[in-house]
């Protein structure tokens, strides 16, 4: 069983008019989802993203979907406030100031209890629950108090900020204990998990290691474990055919450019996204970038559209875009080309395929998956790929053109260096970096995570993970 703030399912419109269910294309569920159509009985306990009465959904690819009712106040005060206006900046450095209210506080508590409950009714004696991320920190404990008969694993995917950092949370013991509820505590590196134990030392007083946490009678294992991508998913995908044709043709409606810039982003301030574009404007204020030459296609799709910090930055983004185009675009060619709307898997395939430079340059980042899709899909062995340094993925990627995005001139320099690579510079860095990524797929995580989590070795046998 999975337990995660959102169900893998989007609702959409049918051409006839009907409400209908769709897997979703987000990173976590692109993680899971294919983990879990391995075994049945499998369950995936989540809120389906409405307000009101939980609706009754049917199996997605043989996956049953349990779902978690939230009322708007819930989605105002949980979602919104506590995990992604406390928690969400405090644990990527504080780019944004962490807003603390007590009423979010009591919701946090409130809706975890609600998800653990959740849990507890939908999985069969003995089974094995995988509760992800920070939204819901508090469910390991709550489960465990409900159904100590469960194993219980808990993964973190975004960072885990230092003891600095996590001291000032009001409600800093009770994260940790809910955590701590887990059987395996599992995070993206392993400066993570020393921050953990070092915060269950000083906050609890409990003997700790980065490997190993003693709470009461048991021990808590914790460690890192780099979470992934099916590369043979998108490899298939990257090599159809129609996705081949639209990549060519996205490099013509563009006007077949000397290169082409790419960055996928969710509308956030941890992406960086502000640093790029003042990187980028002042390339083409030196000279150094010519938009007759070069095309830069900035994709941002809105995120937590409610929350003020988020609306505050689409407009900065919004307004930095169009002084840019208005300052160096000409008539048929824009400087940068936005796009906000979200895209289907198959045209972010083509976009990888027709981009020279892909840029993840994230302020920080527990992994970004975005980075490994586009290594996955260039079958070609080409492409550059200009990475932060405070994204997780840096750590597996060497070969990439690794960046400071807070070092302005750093990333004018580091930008430059890709655009001028010689092809054979290019093919040798992204040959390297699809051989590690083949060998660290989804398969490697999930095998990885679950042997810790089931030292038996059962579990992994029963997923067929091979």
């Amino acid at each position: 069983m999975v337990v995660a703030n959102r169900l893998p399912v989007d609702d959409s419109v049918a051409p006839d008019g009907a409400c209908e269910w769709r897997r979703s294309p987000g990173g976590l569920v692109s993680a899971l989802h294919p983990l879990l159509q391995q075994h049945t009985p499998a369950t995936w306990v989540g809120w389906a993203g409405g307000t009101g009465p939980a609706p009754m959904l049917a199996d997605v690819d043989g996956v049953r979907m349990h779902t978690v009712p939230l009322a708007g106040d819930d989605v105002r005060d949980h979602y919104e406030g506590f995990a992604n206006a406390t928690l969400w900046p405090l644990y990527h450095d504080a780019v944004e100031q962490p807003v603390y209210h007590r009423r979010w506080w009591e919701a946090y508590q409130r809706i975890n209890q609600r998800f653990a409950e959740a849990a507890a009714e939908a999985a069969e004696p003995g089974a094995v629950v995988w509760v992800q991320d920070y939204h819901l920190q508090l469910v390991p404990g709550l489960l465990r108090a409900i159904r100590p008969d469960l194993r219980i694993g808990f993964f973190m995917h975004v960072p885990f900020p230092p003891p600095e950092l996590f001291m000032q949370l009001p409600r800093r013991a009770e994260l940790l204990l809910g955590m701590l509820g887990a059987d395996l505590v599992g995070f993206q590196r392993p400066q993570a998990a020393h921050n953990f134990a070092q915060l269950a030392t000083k906050v609890l007083g409990l003997a700790a290691t980065d490997r190993r946490i003693a709470v009461d009678d048991r021990v808590v294992r914790i460690g890192a474990f780099p979470v992934s991508i099916d590369m043979a998913e998108m490899e298939a995908l990257a090599t159809r055919p129609d996705v081949v044709t639209r990549a060519a043709r996205i490099r013509r409606d563009l006007g077949d450019p000397q290169h082409m810039l790419l960055s996928v982003d969710r509308m956030d301030y941890t992406k960086g996204i502000e640093q790029r574009l003042k990187a980028y404007s002042e390339l083409l204020a030196t000279g150094h970038v010519k938009v007759r030459d070069t095309v830069m296609v900035q994709v941002a799709v809105p995120s937590r559209e409610r929350v003020e910090q988020y609306q505050i930055l689409r407009e900065r983004v919004e307004r930095e875009v169009g002084r840019i185009n208005g300052e160096f675009g000409r008539v048929g060619e824009p400087a940068i080309h936005y796009l906000t709307q979200p895209f289907d898997r198959a045209e972010l395939a083509a976009l990888y395929r027709a981009t020279d430079i892909m840029a993840v340059t994230p302020l920080r980042d527990g992994m970004n998956l975005v980075a490994k899709e586009y290594i996955a899909a260039r079958v070609d062995n080409a492409g550059a790929l200009l990475l932060s340094e405070f994204a997780g993925a840096a750590a597996e990627f060497p070969e990439a053109f690794l960046v400071n995005p807070h070092d302005l001139e750093g990333l004018k320099l580091t930008l430059m260096h890709a655009l001028q690579a010689i092809p054979a510079d290019l093919t040798a860095r992204m040959t390297a970096m699809r051989e590690q990524l083949r060998v660290n797929d989804i398969q490697a995580w999930a095998r990885s995570y679950l042997t810790a989590l089931d030292q038996s070795g059962n579990l992994v046998h029963r997923l067929t993970i091979t």
